[in-house]
């Protein structure tokens, strides 16, 4: 278990000098954070209020997601399920109380929401580090850990973790620079687009869920697989993990086709609004059937199997080559309609299913990452 808790010394180090720099971004230059997604003032003012509070809950996301990640590797999984649960109805609870000033509490509107947040990401940590300092057995990971040099019996495992850690990064990087983008492009159309891709977006990303936990699945027993050495089996894991990613993504698309008419009803929205919102939902109910076949196997199959020059390639030309240009384009030299612009911004999720297909079946993807 050393080189699992050196990696997860890296790891963290890593994440906290990530967040670090987003913290000092957002403190030293929140408007100009904020002018990247829209030009409404009122919008900026109340993100600005938002950001204000949410800033602080970076570090100790960072930290929670580098310890929940460390536990995974050795498959200690049913911890983050408890801790979502946990954090979900912490929020929730937090976010009814201080938006609308219920149980004696003040009304806070946007920066109750952020303190709710705030709460909820305090409380996932302080119930994470309380496992693992009373229930966790199989690391027995401590503060030393992460404070101890490294020994001098392991000293090519940080060049390894340099050398995997920084295209990972910079894929990973991508995709957030990606989402910023899509709601960058939309929040400078109209204000009705940021308020239906405000409501479409939290339902999709519900129901996106099951394909991410379907990725972060099959990487782990991807790279578990290929440290036994039994790649005849992993093939096999991957045939078969491709026909539970297409029936997720059906049974996603219809539960996502069949949910958007009762939780709109939930919103109080203008009539137009609430025509957009419920188009975009029907465009996503469509895309989220390619999405929970090609995330799980590009990023989850193919990535965990190590062959992170394919992940890079893959990002740069579909979304920076074709999606985001052309997205542009429609948006702000065409003049489309934010129906065809969302369109064009989720089309990757489509035709990225083409090139998962390829090279999970005819490709050679697995590869050992270490010593």
């Amino acid at each position: 278990m050393e080189p699992v808790k050196r990696l997860a010394k890296y790891a963290m180090v890593t994440g906290v000098i990530l967040s670090a720099a987003l913290f000092l971004a957002a403190s030293l230059i929140p408007r100009q954070l904020m002018l990247i997604f829209t030009t409404d003032e009122a919008i900026i003012t109340q993100g600005m209020i938002y950001l204000e509070t949410i800033r602080y809950t970076y570090l100790v996301f960072a930290i929670a997601q580098v310890l929940l990640y460390t536990l995974r590797i050795v498959g200690s999984v049913r911890i983050s399920l408890y801790l979502s649960l946990t954090a979900l109805a912490v929020n929730c609870f937090w976010n009814y109380t201080l938006i609308y000033g219920r149980f004696g509490m003040p009304s806070l509107g946007t920066k109750g929401a952020a303190i709710a947040t705030l709460i909820s990401r305090v409380v996932e940590l302080a119930v994470l580090i309380g496992y693992i300092v009373l229930r966790e057995k199989k690391l027995r990971l401590g503060w030393r850990d992460y404070l101890l040099p490294q020994p001098s019996s392991m000293p090519s495992l940080a060049g390894d973790y340099v050398r995997v850690m920084i295209p990972m990064m910079i894929v990973n990087a991508l995709w957030g620079l990606n989402n910023a983008a899509q709601n960058a492009i939309l929040g400078h159309m109209t204000a009705r687009a940021i308020a239906a891709n405000s409501v479409a977006s939290t339902l999709f990303l519900l129901c996106k869920s099951t394909a991410q936990g379907s990725a972060a699945t099959a990487s782990f027993y991807t790279g578990k697989t290929i440290g036994e050495g039994d790649f005849e089996k992993l093939r096999l894991y991957a045939r078969t993990w491709q026909v539970l990613f297409i029936g997720i993504g059906i049974l996603s698309g219809i539960a996502l086709f069949f949910l958007r008419i009762p939780i709109l009803s939930v919103y109080r929205l203008e009539p137009e609004t609430r025509q957009m919102a419920d188009t975009f939902l029907l465009i996503l109910s469509v895309i989220i059937v390619t999405m929970s076949y090609q995330m799980p196997v590009n990023a989850g199959i193919i990535r965990g199997g190590g062959d992170i020059r394919y992940a890079f390639t893959l990002d740069i030309v579909s979304i920076w080559c074709i999606v985001i240009p052309v997205s542009w384009a429609a948006a702000f030299v065409f003049h489309a309609s934010p129906v065809t612009v969302v369109w064009l911004l989720n089309a990757d999720q489509i035709f990225k299913a083409v090139p998962a297909f390829i090279k999970c079946n005819y490709g050679h993807w697995a590869k050992k990452l270490t010593r």
